[in-house]
């Protein structure tokens, strides 16, 4: 449920672009140092962002050097990392720890049980670190996942016990920012909820698995009113971003919220398309074959 909030990189600067990857690369190294292996598996840039959008308003002190990584063995890269990085670490693996444990759950994934596995010694010391963040993670995922099993409630409902989610992996200070913080988590996390939704409709609906656009998918206007539902949310987000005070990384932040977020839904979008055009290109190519064999045999089947 992790990639959709990224850049839209040819609007950026060379430069900007740059200063985004090292955020990346930091947050990667930071999940590594902290975590091991396993915790760099965890690495989203939705968790960039954050890490990004927590920087530019506080603007604490940042360390900026080069690297060599795994990915980069033979040449160095860019790389800023400071406080907001490592939590932004810390709640990136408590929050794919228990979505882990909810795939488990919800299908029965025997990699995503492994997975978690792996994470739970790590995840119960971030748990002890932030008890009030774990604690409403899993009353929320808890909950969301009854009433994805029941099928009994809104699409913007169950949304919204994802957006509540991020909206408290949002605030780190309590502080005259915080509210603002928390809608932009909000509105952020029913954002990743419903593109993932819209992402995986074809394969929850053969798998029989709850999606909440499953009662619409096949009905007239669904492409539509799903980019409206996408659009209302990211408007929310836009507004409350423009709120804070935030100049350092300003442009790369509307970047990602004005363009980079509809970079996956314009690829979904255009994939869904292409099938549906294939499948009435074949639709037709067969009729067009029938009609044919009619006039060849001179008698018109009913």
């Amino acid at each position: 449920m992790f990639g959709y909030i990224v850049v839209n990189k040819p609007e950026l600067k060379f430069r900007e672009f740059a200063v985004y990857q090292s955020y990346y690369c930091g947050l990667c190294r930071a999940l590594k140092e902290k975590y091991g292996r396993f915790g760099q598996m965890t690495l989203s840039y939705d968790m960039t962002f954050l890490v990004m959008l927590l920087t530019g308003l506080y603007e604490p002190e940042t360390m900026e050097g080069t690297v060599r990584c795994i990915i980069h063995p033979f040449e160095k890269h860019p790389v800023s990392r400071n406080l907001y990085t490592d939590y932004a670490a810390d709640v990136n693996v408590l929050l794919s720890y228990y979505k882990c444990e909810d795939d488990w759950i919800d299908e029965r994934k025997v990699g995503k049980y492994l997975f978690a596995a792996f994470l739970r010694k790590k995840n119960n010391r971030i748990a002890k670190e932030y008890p009030e963040k774990a604690c409403k993670m899993v009353e929320n995922l808890k909950r969301l996942h009854e009433v994805e099993k029941s099928g009994g409630v809104t699409l913007d409902e169950t949304a919204g016990l994802f957006g509540a989610i991020m909206a408290e992996l949002f605030v780190y200070h309590e502080d005259e920012w915080a509210d603002s913080l928390r809608r932009i988590g909000f509105y952020f996390g029913k954002f990743i909820y419903l593109m993932d939704a819209y992402d995986d409709i074809e394969e929850d609906l053969k798998k029989n698995c709850y999606n909440p656009f499953a009662p619409r998918f096949s009905e007239e206007g669904f492409e539509e009113e799903v980019k409206g539902i996408l659009t209302m949310m990211m408007a929310e987000c836009s507004r409350e971003f423009e709120k804070l005070p935030i100049l350092l990384h300003a442009e790369i932040l509307r970047n990602i919220l004005y363009a980079g977020v509809w970079t996956k839904y314009e690829a979904v979008h255009a994939r869904r398309m292409k099938e549906k055009g294939s499948g009435k290109s074949e639709q037709q190519g067969a009729q067009t074959a029938e009609e044919n064999t009619e006039k060849q045999d001179g008698v018109p089947k009913l």
